[in-house]
């Protein structure tokens, strides 16, 4: 059995300038993926002004709209919230969410993030897989600060055993928290560990940075890519990360 796994900024539906609208193109791409754990970072949760203003808005939440009936299990960690409009983290499974819990990684008033933490039933498994999605802050000093109490949830609630991963949005644009994850958790990101070295996903018209990574451990890896070419990079300003696993 191949178990497919994708992270993606979606930029809440926007493009890359943040101009055109392509929340319905998103849904398509990401289905055509195959993908059976979508972790996905600025989802809009609720926003009463483009609802208003824009004709093709959904009536539901993004990830549920995303979800649809792809994904029958969903968990959203709302972090930003505004007086009309609040966005987070989401995550898409298509087997059951047992757990979740939303933890706060907000460290000022401008960036407001999270770590969504959930475990999910899978049967080719013995014990349910931990799955930590995360949007990192932008400053380096925030970033290394909210890479420790990333760590330290991991220690405390994840068993050294139980298959896990982590994806987003880390924001690393010099790399400083790779060998972190490496060194205290004993996990290895999917692309640099398939092709000795970290997927470039931003921007999407140019890509350049690894600011999206996908880490693994207790699994089996057998492909990771960058989703890229003229149709991912028109969606966001972020290109997703894929992986597959293979589970006996």
């Amino acid at each position: 059995m191949k178990y497919r796994v994708l992270t993606y900024n979606i930029h809440k539906g926007f493009d890359t300038l943040g101009t055109k609208f392509t929340l319905h193109q998103i849904k398509e791409a990401l289905r055509e993926t195959g993908a059976d754990l979508c972790l996905l970072q600025e989802v809009v949760g609720e926003d009463h002004d483009q609802k208003k203003n824009q004709k093709d808005w959904p009536i539901e939440a993004q990830f549920e709209f995303l979800a649809d009936s792809v994904w029958p299990h969903f968990s959203y960690g709302k972090n930003a919230i505004f007086s009309s409009r609040h966005h987070g983290n989401a995550v898409l499974s298509k087997y059951p969410v047992l757990k979740e819990e939303n933890i706060s990684l907000t460290l000022n008033k401008w960036e407001q993030r999270g770590l969504l933490h959930c475990e999910i039933d899978i049967p080719h498994l013995k014990t349910p897989l931990h799955v930590f999605n995360t949007h990192l802050n932008l400053r380096e000093t925030d970033r290394m600060e909210q890479m420790a109490r990333l760590i330290a949830r991991a220690k405390k609630s994840v068993p050294k055993e139980a298959s896990f991963i982590i994806g987003g949005d880390f924001n690393d644009w010099n790399k400083s928290l790779d060998g972190q994850v490496t060194e205290f958790l004993g996990m290895y990101d999917c692309h640099a560990h398939h092709h000795k070295s970290l997927g470039k996903s931003f921007p999407s018209l140019w890509p350049q940075l690894s600011l999206d990574r996908l880490y693994f451990r207790e699994l089996k890896l057998s492909h990771a890519e960058v989703l890229k070419g003229p149709r991912w990079s028109r969606l966001s300003d972020h290109l997703p990360l894929y992986a597959e696993f293979d589970f006996k």
